[in-house]
């Protein structure tokens, strides 16, 4: 007697498209909080649908995008099992990055490949990315949930998105805005924001043998619950700001650390000149330095060391910008000044020792 055979599968490949189903179900929520007046349909089509007919008040519309991920964070969430706050730091690294120019964030989608879908892990996912929308202002319009069985492990996942605003041609910031004498002030990241964790992840755990678990007396919280710690969204903060003051730029202090992102929107011929100011690096930064022996250029060309944004503005503008911040809770400071670049003045130079 022949012995009868099952035909290959799907399933049997390791995609289970009924766990897909499910994490789709249980998202829908989330998703729905995001929604703008502008948005049109729902989850579950092949497309976003974005109302373009909103942007006929601009006599000019420009349209920013971006797109990004969160790096080797995600493994942090991974070992940690908490997935509800990595969305957050997936809509700061692309919103934030959208709104240096002036544009208002507007909408967002988001890619999230898994080993094998766990229906309630994936919501989570979408659930802080829903949250982080609603803290940027922007709706959360689709995305895609790829199962990669074989490729990566069954509780590996990375996370990845792109997002799309809009800024008036005339109000649109950047280098030709700033001139001499402007003033750069800092705004205070909530930690080690998304960048530098292959070298915070090397530091920590390959060379000084630390766990997740610790309790570290100099945090006041266990090391786990530090590196989880969300990134800053800043677009509405940072609109509300050009709404009250003038701005000329702003800077998003990502991979590069803060000189090498605040070079990026200042003129050849100009440099911003200072120390740090007042605001000094969190514990956190102090901590994988000395674990590490980093020396001091590499911390700050890899992490924000305690700045995740900074704005330009005119000399005459700092204290109603200043108070117009703290009036939002950002913590934020003078850190330098914009100047001729010297003769042998090689890009920004506002990098180093902080004033106590």
């Amino acid at each position: 007697m022949t012995e009868k055979t099952t035909g290959a599968s799907y399933a049997a490949a390791g995609v289970d498209i009924e766990a897909g189903d499910r994490a789709v179900e249980l998202m829908k929520e989330w998703v729905k909080k995001t929604q703008r007046p502008e948005v049109l349909g729902g989850l579950g089509g092949f497309a976003g649908l974005f109302d373009a007919s909103a942007l006929k008040r601009y006599e000019r519309p420009l349209l920013a995008s971006a797109t990004d991920g969160v790096g080797t964070k995600v493994d942090i969430a991974r070992q940690l099992g908490v997935y509800d706050t990595i969305g957050h730091d997936l809509v700061a690294m692309v919103m934030d990055d959208i709104v240096v120019c002036g544009a208002e964030p507007l909408f967002m989608t988001d890619y999230i490949c898994v080993g094998k879908v766990h229906p309630e892990r994936v919501a989570a996912i979408v659930k802080g990315i829903a949250e982080g929308c609603v803290l940027a202002g922007c709706a959360l319009v689709g995305g895609e949930t790829a199962e990669h069985p074989g490729l990566l492990g069954p509780d590996d996942f990375d996370v990845a998105g792109a997002g799309t605003g809009v800024v008036e041609y005339d109000r649109l910031l950047g280098a030709d805005r700033i001139r001499t004498g402007d003033a750069v002030i800092a705004m205070a990241s909530s930690g080690l924001h998304s960048n530098g964790y292959s070298l915070v992840r090397h530091v920590l755990f390959d060379r000084a043998g630390m766990s997740l678990e610790q309790e570290i007396e100099e945090l006041g919280r266990t090391l786990g619950e530090e590196l989880l710690e969300p990134t800053k969204i800043y677009s509405l903060d940072c609109l509300a700001l050009t709404r009250t003051a003038e701005v000329h730029a702003f800077s998003h202090i990502t991979g590069g650390g803060l000189a090498a992102n605040l070079a990026r929107v200042i003129p050849d011929h100009l440099h911003a000149a200072g120390g740090r100011g007042a605001g000094a690096p969190g514990a956190i930064f102090d901590l994988v330095g000395k674990a590490g022996q980093v020396e001091q250029l590499e911390l700050e060309k890899t992490l924000n060391m305690g700045v995740g944004m900074m704005a330009v503005v005119p000399a005459e503008s700092v204290d109603v910008a200043l108070t117009a911040l703290a009036d939002r809770g950002v913590d934020s400071w003078v850190a330098g000044e914009i100047v001729e670049r010297g003769e042998h003045t090689e890009g920004s130079t506002l990098t180093g020792s902080y004033a106590s």
